[in-house]
């Protein structure tokens, strides 16, 4: 009994706050920044953000174009209608620690395939979501775009462990100690995106339709992703992993396949 109330409870706020879509038309800002109601471990992880909301989350348990995938390193390419441009942000930016990730709100627009989007905020996971080749990296960012016709657009970059580390990335990571706990925000310290541009114009990168990696789970959402990870050191590196923790997305199948929790429902039945 005690058990069905809780997921009665679960079922009443499962999507309360979604951070993949957090910003944009579909999950507005509020003045305040609700517990999460998904997690990452056990009864509220992954594999029951279905039972959190069966009506909501369907997606999670049944949509056949999910995110996140491993990616193939022969699809990577550079087409010439795609660019990213994010202006600096001098006097820095709002930063919020959502319980479930932390998040940047900035300015900034992605032309892909002659459609405008604009940037509502970009957050971070740990470890990645995607995979190349079967290969995980340690981190990964999601730049998170909405077009005017209510369209989502992500661009995420993975982010290796090396012996330098991207400005912005250091510039994000500086002010991670005011925003230990979930509910905390604070202002970063002045943001340039100049080499996350010059990274994402100078290397190749993956394009799909998949979906949220967070409840809903909603599909449809343009997909790019970059071929060539941006690098970290490990001071900046543990500064992220001690405020996130573990907050990545298991991989799903190829797009278009069967959904990995449908396939087990069948086999159980």
């Amino acid at each position: 009994m005690a058990r069905k109330v809780l997921l009665l409870i679960l079922s009443l706020t499962g999507t309360c706050l979604a951070h993949e879509h957090h910003g944009t038309t579909l999950f507005p800002r509020a003045d305040d920044i609700p517990p999460p109601a998904f997690g990452y471990h056990g009864i509220n992880g992954p594999l029951n953000w279905y039972g959190l909301d069966q009506e909501k989350n369907e997606l999670c348990a049944k949509g056949t174009h999910q995110s996140p995938i491993d990616l193939s390193s022969s699809t990577c390419g550079r087409p010439n209608e795609v660019w990213l441009n994010i202006p600096p942000a001098p006097h820095g930016a709002e930063f919020l620690n959502l319980g479930t990730t932390v998040e940047v709100i900035t300015n900034g627009t992605l032309y892909n395939k002659g459609k405008m989007s604009n940037l509502a905020q970009f957050h971070f996971h740990s470890p990645s979501e995607h995979s190349i080749d079967g290969k995980y990296f340690p981190m990964e960012v999601h730049f998170v775009f909405q077009a005017d016709d209510g369209s989502l657009s992500v661009t995420g970059f993975p982010i290796n462990l090396g012996n330098t580390t991207d400005p912005l990335l250091k510039a994000v990571a500086d002010s991670l100690s005011e925003i230990p706990s979930h509910g905390n925000t604070t202002t970063t310290g002045p943001l340039s995106f100049e080499t996350v541009e010059r990274h994402f114009a100078g290397s190749g990168i993956f394009q799909y339709s998949g979906s949220l990696t967070t409840p809903p789970c909603s599909e449809g959402v343009s997909w790019t992703v970059s071929c060539a990870p941006l690098s970290a050191d490990a001071e900046v590196f543990n500064a992220f992993h001690n405020v996130l923790k573990f907050n990545a997305r298991y991989t799903q199948n190829q797009p278009g396949q069967i959904n990995l929790l449908q396939n087990i429902a069948n086999e159980l039945n």
